[in-house]
């Protein structure tokens, strides 16, 4: 039976955008899941979430719920799954086929998540405003007013500073998690298998790729640093890229 994965959709057909969602695209792609994506405008969540009867499981910075994506409907259980490491821990365990966590490594994988956006902090205020240009008028027009200045505030981090000085700080950052991959030869953080933690990265990095696009000099200049280190893994994560 076809798993659902409910998306945002961009301004330009079958092109995703959404760090969040691209995780579990990575994750269901690896165990070779048949699956579609149902794409969704950012202010039709929240009526989504009630039709479906579902209880948001993300809080804006006031506490209050918030509908979010990513989002899944497995109609072999007849569930319905939000909140990204929950997503990804149900698939490995209902389903056959390489494993989402190597090893028994989900604790240690789902922490390595919270230090990982530590470290791209700096990278917020830059790609926030971006974003809406790939967005359909009705999703940028919510993103402006509901998220982007939420976001700045999850993550507590400014929008004041040159731009120059947030770039430096992304890039630095980055070379924090370039010491975690450096750890060990291949490709990714397991060496030659990929797990959570690569898709936790790549998402974020192809998120760059498709806001900046690939001609532009921010994507030269990721693709660039660390000794090519983020070209590599978007290179070795591709054959998991599919959109369906």
């Amino acid at each position: 039976m076809t798993i659902i994965l409910y998306d945002v959709c961009s301004n330009t057909r079958g092109v995703a955008w959404s760090p969040s969602t691209w995780k579990i695209r990575y994750c269901l792609n690896l165990k070779g899941l048949d699956y579609k994506t149902e794409w969704v405008e950012f202010p039709d969540l929240e009526p989504l979430y009630k039709k479906l009867e579902l209880e948001p499981t993300v809080k804006n910075s006031d506490g209050s719920p918030r509908a979010s994506i990513p989002l899944i409907y497995d109609p072999s259980t007849k569930i319905y799954l939000t909140d990204s490491v929950v997503i990804a821990e149900y698939l490995d365990k209902t389903y056959p086929g390489p494993s989402i966590f190597p090893s028994n490594t989900i604790a240690i994988q789902s922490l390595l998540e919270t230090a990982y956006i530590v470290h791209i902090r700096p990278i917020i205020p830059l790609v926030m405003p971006a974003a809406c240009d790939k967005m359909n008028p009705r999703s940028a027009d919510y993103y402006r007013v509901k998220r982007v200045e939420a976001l700045l505030k999850v993550f507590q981090v400014g929008d004041t500073l040159p731009r120059e000085v947030y770039w430096t700080q992304y890039r630095d950052g980055l070379g924090e998690v370039d010491k975690w991959y450096s750890k060990i030869d291949g490709p990714f953080l397991m060496g030659n298998t990929v797990s959570w933690g690569d898709f936790v990265v790549g998402s974020c990095i192809i998120w760059l790729r498709v806001i900046w696009g690939e001609e532009s000099q921010e994507w030269k200049d990721i693709t660039s640093w660390h000794g090519g280190r983020w070209a590599n893994l978007i290179n070795a994560l591709q054959k998991y890229e599919k959109i369906m």
